[in-house]
């Protein structure tokens, strides 16, 4: 069976070179038979080492693909990472930012809250200035040696007043004894 398939094969190899050539292979001479079959395993050969080249270049580029596959899917492990630690810097600076809106927050409670501070301490101070005035108005006025006409009297009103408003007393003032001190010696000289 083998030798009718070859035979048949023959057959078709001859009408195929008939049709392409236009000529007729049992015409042909020893020579050009052998012409031809050198040309035919010339191609045979040929078509061979293209379909190698061809298989290589398909498993160079299958080589290629596999690693270009690699290379994507480290590039995209890559930018899932930056797109990762991108997110936790945004939360980082939106935690930092928030923070300082806290911050300037509470500086600004803590300027009013010193401001208020400021405010009643000038308030205490213009109290403070209003008593001192008018401690100064009770010097000049007298107050403290006010009706005494004779000298004995002034001496009595002076230690009284020296055992009430002496430092070492609780109730005592330095500043109120040296204005005592001062009015009983100018309430002395004129009397």
């Amino acid at each position: 069976m083998g030798a009718v398939t070859a035979g048949n094969e023959a057959g078709k190899e001859k009408e195929e070179y008939r049709g392409n050539t236009g000529l007729n292979l049992d015409e042909m001479g020893e020579k050009e038979l052998r012409a031809l079959k050198l040309w035919l395993f010339s191609e045979n050969i040929r078509v061979q080492t293209e379909q190698k080249k061809l298989l290589e270049m398909k498993n160079h580029f299958l080589k290629e693909r596999v690693q270009f596959q690699e290379e994507m899917k480290i590039l995209n492990q890559r930018v899932t990472a930056s797109r990762q630690r991108l997110r936790q810097d945004e939360q980082f600076f939106d935690k930092k930012m928030e923070i300082l809106k806290n911050g300037f927050a509470q500086l600004e409670a803590d300027r009013k809250a010193f401001e208020r501070e400021k405010e009643a301490f000038r308030k205490r101070e213009a109290d403070a200035a209003r008593k001192s005035s008018i401690h100064s108005k009770v010097e000049e006025m007298g107050v403290f040696f006010a009706g005494v006409k004779n000298q004995l009297a002034l001496k009595k009103r002076y230690k009284d007043l020296l055992k009430i408003y002496h430092p070492d007393n609780l109730a005592g003032d330095k500043e109120m004894m040296q204005q005592i001190s001062r009015e009983y010696e100018h309430l002395k000289r004129q009397l």
